[in-house]
């Protein structure tokens, strides 16, 4: 039993076969997913998936590489979604500075807003790094983030900061870079970080594991992710996908079936 934490099924990508792409998921034994709406296109879809699948469940929230999009009437949209029994977390929110659509200040502005949501309504964080590592660090701290903790989503830090954001009560969740060959610190985060720690996802359609490495990702290849863990930890793959699972459920507050 595996829990895909990390899913854009809300994506054009899936738009011919989503039917057909979660049952492929359920017979790779993908029992749980989180699909994620990050701005005004894809909350809806998210929501909507959401509803029509008994174990899909949806996190909301506004991604950074669109802030600068961001209203206070979409801020208003999310709290009210997060209401909704099928939604888990808020987010994905971050830091993103490989694009430069939204400026720095006005990304962490738009990320301090949703933090300050999230510990509002007490629901989790789902969080978004692409080289803005530190920054997403000092954010985390100096809006005591901790308080209701979240998910360092498909985390390619260190060790190092990787146990920062534990000590923040947050999960490192693993994605397809850990079965690249040349991904040297997802490996070591995914043999140092303790297995309570631990979530898989596939952050698909993209970043499919090898060796699907390049084509769309879906969710039955968190699979790979799972094995691949299993493999660095020296232990077998049972126990990384009852445990992961075990962790999903327990942090998006989730009653096992």
């Amino acid at each position: 039993m595996l829990f895909d934490t990390h899913v854009h099924l809300n994506a054009d990508q899936f738009e011919e076969d989503l039917e057909e792409t979660i049952e492929r998921a359920q017979e790779a034994g993908v029992q749980y997913m989180t699909v994620v709406g990050f701005d005004r296109k894809t909350i809806p879809k998210a929501m909507e998936i959401a509803e029509r699948y008994e174990n899909i469940y949806a996190a909301v929230g506004w991604h950074p590489v669109d802030a600068i999009d961001m209203t206070d009437e979409d801020l208003q949209w999310i709290e009210e979604l997060s209401q909704h029994p099928k939604v888990v977390a808020i987010g994905e929110m971050g830091l993103d500075y490989h694009w430069d659509k939204s400026p720095k200040d006005v990304q962490k502005e738009v990320f301090r807003k949703q933090i300050r949501l999230a510990k509002k309504v007490k629901m989790p964080i789902i969080i978004h790094n692409r080289e803005a590592t530190h920054d997403i660090v000092e954010v985390l701290k100096e809006e005591n983030a901790a308080e209701v903790g979240g998910i360092m989503h498909c985390y390619s830090g260190p060790v190092e900061i990787a146990q920062e954001c534990i000590d923040m009560n947050f999960m490192i969740s693993l994605g397809g870079p850990v079965t690249f060959k040349n991904a040297k610190l997802p490996k070591e985060v995914a043999k140092a970080v303790d297995l309570k720690h631990l979530l898989v996802e596939t952050d698909c359609p993209f970043l499919a594991p090898h060796p699907n490495r390049g084509k769309r990702n879906e969710p039955a290849y968190v699979k790979l992710v799972a094995e691949q863990i299993a493999e660095l930890k020296g232990i077998s793959y049972e126990k990384v996908s009852e445990t992961t699972t075990s962790n999903a459920l327990e942090f998006f507050g989730i009653q096992s079936q």
